[in-house]
């Protein structure tokens, strides 16, 4: 019997204790766990950190390497500069239609010029392009970098014309007075001139530049647009017996000056001064090339 006991009998101990469970048991509940077992949940920027006898290295951050802004403005210069030397070239526009009837010795000499002159500039344009590859493959901004860099402008800038200049050189006095010097005697003698070593010029005051254009009639010259009248007066910085030899050789600007009626006076002097500028060509279709 379940719920009356038996009389005389007294409790059943097997049915006591199948009849009264264990405090415990009496609701149910998450199962109990150790302290030692517990598992911290914190996170883990909250856990403390286990002690070390040494303190670990902190690495430093790198240091970033600056670049110095005259540095990359004269590096953009030379690249500007590079590009228009290339594009731009010594021409002669006029009437005189001289060439066409020139002898073949004439036509030899002048091209034999042309190619001295052609090579030249490309060699220039070589070394220019190595300093500037020299700059750009370096992040380092060296004193003796930047000074390199303004050399190599400043030379550009008297190739062009952009700088006045001083040096050894030839001060040629042309007198014309029949008015028979033509655009093609001018243009021999720049050309002679460059041949022979010239490194810059200027005619009557007007700086003699990479694309200068002679233009005109016998009287009535014009360099770059600007009119020169007799006597003629050139300004010459180069080696002065090395371009003094080349305007008195057999058949050359001298012999053909003379043979209109000119005079030419070539007076050798120590030191010179070139010191008409002109102005910096923008490029209309050359650009630089940064392969």
């Amino acid at each position: 019997m379940s719920d009356e006991q038996r009389p005389g009998q007294g409790p059943d101990p097997a049915e006591d204790d199948a009849a009264v469970p264990p405090a415990d048991d009496a609701t149910p509940g998450p199962e109990r766990v150790d302290e030692e077992q517990q598992v911290d949940e914190r996170p883990v920027a909250e856990q403390p950190e286990p002690e070390t006898s040494e303190p670990a290295p902190v690495a430093k951050p790198a240091r970033r390497r600056s670049r110095d802004p005259l540095a990359a403005a004269l590096i953009g210069v030379l690249t500007l500069l590079l590009g228009f030397a290339f594009a731009v070239q010594v021409r002669a526009v006029g009437e005189d239609q001289e060439y066409a009837g020139a002898r073949e010795e004439d036509l030899v000499r002048i091209l034999d010029d042309l190619n001295a002159r052609e090579e030249r500039l490309r060699d220039q344009i070589a070394d220019q392009r190595s300093a500037l590859q020299d700059l750009t493959s370096s992040d380092s901004q060296s004193a003796t970098a930047l000074e390199e860099a303004r050399a190599r402008a400043e030379a550009i800038g008297i190739l062009n014309g952009t700088i006045a200049a001083r040096g050894p050189g030839l001060v040629i006095t042309i007198r014309d007075p029949d008015e028979a010097v033509r655009v093609s005697d001018v243009l021999d003698a720049i050309q002679e001139l460059r041949g022979a070593g010239a490194e810059t010029m200027q005619i009557d005051g007007v700086r003699v530049g990479v694309s200068t254009a002679i233009t005109g009639t016998p009287g009535e010259l014009l360099v770059d647009g600007r009119p020169i009248t007799a006597p003629y007066e050139f300004v010459v910085i180069g080696e002065p017996e090395s371009m003094q030899t080349a305007l008195n050789i057999p058949g050359g600007v001298v012999q053909d000056l003379t043979r209109q009626g000119a005079t030419v006076d070539i007076a050798p002097a120590e030191q010179v001064v070139v010191d008409a500028l002109r102005p910096l060509d923008t490029p209309q279709y050359a650009s630089p090339d940064s392969d």
